[in-house]
């Protein structure tokens, strides 16, 4: 049981947390920066060049080539992704929520302080 217990203070300390939020999103995020160059900008950059080298093709060169799905697709998995990683930050987040600590007695001054207001009330 004790070993569970650590694990669990372990995993849920803000830094892992972070850091294997970071790991996942920096994942995500390069699909999406790989994609935006190997589907969108690329072919934008090739197919003028293709269209100079090959005049008599031009109809056959156009913009299809572009492929703004495979981009749009990334996309929308790195949207995924960041909402799932957001629901699961806030769960951990209520799982580390502490209870709130009973409120501590009153300290050696305090309570001296108060046996001395007592007694002058007596008087």
């Amino acid at each position: 049981m004790g070993m569970l217990k650590d694990f669990k203070e372990f995993a849920l300390k803000g830094n892992v947390v972070d850091l294997a939020v970071a790991v996942i999103i920096g994942g995500a995020f390069g699909a999406i920066v790989s994609s935006l160059v190997d589907d969108v900008i690329t072919p934008l950059l090739l197919n003028p060049a293709l269209k100079a080298a090959n005049a008599e093709n031009i109809d056959s060169l156009s913009w299809g080539a572009v492929k703004y799905g495979k981009f749009l697709s990334a996309v929308i998995k790195f949207l995924i992704i960041a909402f799932i990683l957001f629901l699961i930050v806030r769960f951990m987040k209520k799982l580390m929520k502490e209870k709130p600590a009973a409120p501590a007695g009153p300290t050696p001054t305090e309570q001296l302080l108060t046996e001395i207001r007592d007694e002058l009330k007596k008087k």
